[in-house]
């Protein structure tokens, strides 16, 4: 029997195969999970509007809730970074400021109805939302918002973020008519 040798294109030929057969790709999987979701514990239209009954005092304070994915360490913490629409200057107790955000320029509108005298703290610009909260281990997220009395009849727009400690964000948006 006569010895046969392989040609040098059937030799790269069968490392590529072995290749393509032995290794596998590893994909680059994160252990932490991107789940967000947003609690307003308010009801909700069928246009997907919250409501939120004003009281009768100044300011309103109601707890916004959700989930995030849990975590096995504290060090994977997701942030949650919450904007609105709407807040007021302590000092100015006719009326409220609203930012409204367009593709061309940002808009601020000065709106007044009502009369309440607060005087601490002149010219302090309060937001209507707690700007930043972290989870907890079990993936719980909470939130304040307080919008004013001088508000009513307005929507407000809040914006949540969630900045996962492998980088990646998910964002939320809701509309709350205040009542």
């Amino acid at each position: 029997m006569e010895k046969r040798y392989l040609s040098f294109g059937e030799g790269i030929l069968l490392f590529l195969l072995f290749l393509m057969c032995c290794c596998t790709k590893q994909e680059d999987i994160s252990p932490l999970g991107h789940d967000f979701e947003i609690d307003t514990r308010l009801p909700v239209d069928s246009s997907g509007y919250y409501h939120l009954q004003l009281s009768q005092e100044w300011q309103t304070l109601h707890r916004i809730s959700g989930n995030v994915s849990p975590i096995a360490n504290s060090y994977d913490l997701a942030t949650i970074n919450w904007t609105s629409s709407h807040y007021w200057y302590i000092g100015d107790t006719l009326g409220y400021i609203v930012h409204f955000n367009n593709s061309e320029n940002d808009i601020y509108l000065y709106s007044n109805r009502d009369t309440a005298y607060i005087t601490w703290f002149d010219g302090f610009e309060v937001e209507t939302i707690n700007s930043i909260t972290y989870q907890t281990e079990d993936g719980e997220i909470n939130t304040m918002f307080a919008p004013v009395k001088s508000m009513k009849d307005d929507t407000v727009n809040i914006t949540a973020v969630a900045n996962f400690a492998d980088g990646y964000t998910k964002h939320k948006s809701i509309k709350i008519i205040l009542e």
